[in-house]
Order: C-alpha cells, then sequence, then structure tokens
C-alpha cells in the first residue's frame, strides 16, 4: 500500500497527458504530475517520491522534499489564518493545515510553532498540530542509557532545554551539558546519559563516558597539533563557543582530553596555549 506522509519507491507504470502513473508491489497507482517529473526516465524505473492528498482529496506524489514526515515534530511558520484554521509553509506546493482544535493557542500569521504531522484516519488527510504534547510519552521508552539519539529543541528553561527525543519522548538537556547556543526548533543528535526512576530522561550532547570517543578526540587534537607546527592557541581560559568551533566538542570534553594528552606527557601547557613535546 502506498503511504500517506512518507517517501514510497515506486515504479514508473506509464506515461499520461498528466505526468507519470507509479504503482507499487499491491497493484495500487498514483499520479506524478508532470512538473515534478524528472527529465529523463524510462518505464518500470523506481522513483522515490514523497505521497500526500491534494484539495480533491485524491493522492498524488511529488519529488519535493517537506520539513516534516508523518508522526514527526517541526519547527514552522503560518503563512496564513482562514475561518478554519491557520496554514503553515512545510516545503510543498500546498500549505499544511492546522485545524483550530488543534492549536495550543491560536495561532498568528508569520509566527513559528512546532507541529506535530498527523493522519486523518477519516479522511487521510494530514494536517499538523500544536498540541505536541498528546503526542509524546516517557511511559514506555523505547530508548537506553547512552544510546544515540535525534533531538529536537523545544523550549529554553532555567535548567537548559527541554527536548523531543527520536520523535516520542521528552527529555532535558541541562545547562552544564550545553557549549553553545541552541535555537528553538533545531535537529541535532545527542546521547541518553540518564533514566530516571520517574522515567525522565537527561540528554547530554557528547557521549561522555565513552573510551573511544576520548581517544577520538585525542587524535583530533593531537593531529590538529602536528598540522599546526606543534602549538595550539587554546586553554581551559578559551570560550566554550571557541572550543566548538575548532574541535565540535564542548569545553568539558575538551579539558579531560587536554589532561589525557598531558598524562600521556604528549603536551606541555602554556600560558597563552598548548605544545607539543
Amino acid at each position: 500500500m502506498i503511504e500517506i506522509g512518507r517517501f514510497n519507491t515506486l515504479k514508473i507504470l506509464k506515461q499520461t497527458s498528466s505526468g507519470l502513473s507509479l504503482g507499487d508491489k499491491s497493484g495500487e497507482e498514483v499520479l506524478l504530475p508532470d512538473k515534478y517529473c524528472p527529465e529523463s526516465f524510462k518505464i518500470k524505473d523506481k522513483l522515490e517520491v514523497f505521497v500526500y492528498r491534494d484539495n480533491e482529496g485524491q493522492k498524488i506524489a511529488t519529488n519535493l522534499t517537506p520539513k516534516l514526515h508523518l508522526h514527526e515534530f517541526a519547527l514552522l511558520q503560518v503563512t496564513a489564518i482562514t475561518d478554519v484554521g491557520a496554514f503553515l509553509d512545510w516545503g510543498m506546493g500546498k500549505d499544511l493545515f492546522v485545524p483550530f482544535k488543534e492549536q495550543k493557542q491560536r495561532m498568528k500569521k508569520g509566527r513559528w510553532y512546532i507541529v506535530y504531522l498527523d493522519l486523518d484516519t477519516k479522511t487521510e488527510r494530514l494536517y499538523a498540530s500544536s498540541r505536541i504534547e498528546k503526542h509524546l510519552s516517557n511511559d514506555q521508552l523505547t530508548i537506553k542509557e547512552k544510546q544515540e539519539v535525534s533531538l529536537l529543541v523545544v523550549r529554553k528553561t532555567d535548567l537548559g532545554y527541554t527536548v523531543i527525543v527520536n520523535n516520542r519522548h521528552n527529555g532535558i538537556l541541562y545547562n552544564n551539558e550545553i557549549f553553545r547556543e541552541l535555537d528553538i526548533g533545531e535537529k541535532l543528535n545527542g546521547f541518553v546519559k540518564k533514566i530516571r526512576e520517574d522515567n525522565k530522561i537527561d540528554i547530554s550532547l557528547q557521549a561522555s563516558g565513552y573510551k573511544n570517543v576520548i581517544d577520538k578526540n585525542i587524535e583530533m587534537i593531537y593531529r590538529a597539533l602536528v598540522e599546526n607546527k606543534g602549538f595550539l592557541e587554546f586553554t581551559d581560559k578559551s570560550s566554550p563557543n571557541e572550543i566548538y568551533l575548532k574541535f565540535g566538542m564542548s569545553k568539558k570534553a575538551f579539558k579531560k582530553t587536554i589532561g589525557a594528552l598531558l598524562k600521556q606527557k604528549k603536551i606541555t601547557i602554556e600560558p597563552n596555549g598548548i605544545k607539543l613535546i
């Protein structure tokens, strides 16, 4: 069955006056309109296309890439407000509908909101919801400690940032785990640092405690020293942002790595930097 709200790998069955007729193994067909057709193709070629329903309710395929897929979250901008709800720019020819009942607070044109992409089971039409909490649960976790996970930054708090973990769970990224300013709606990867007794999830942006990661950091800084004639103008007084821009690691991870290199007697610490022995 051709899935709505997701990418499908479909076979070109025939060319029509409106575009290409694509099909799957079940025998279902969908139209890829002319404006989305590749310049060159052959019958029986396979194409990766996103499928949704058009204004007439017909399944339609496109080669455009949406900003989110079914059962995912993303930060989107409101393009219009109407009598029936709001519409969002999600990177497609047709804007994404948000009914009033799915708005946590009345949306305003031009504003940005984190929303969830869902499917109306009766009409099989895609819609968005800013009531994101009802689509998240920590009751039955599908992750474990030290696992790498995908994150979406939701909001900033006094403790740090709340994040959506793997499009399923709520997590917390504490201030002491952050080495740069994060943007609301930013997508990035992190690691499950700890799962508490109440199933609250503590997230880290560094795989701290992993020996192989420390080894990689040591190798990275050692190589940078060699490439810079044995000296780097970085110390424990360097700003977290400078360290991240140069090495892609937190200041905490940098200090651990420098400590390891010092212990191995590979470097000395100078007033204005680190020097290779």
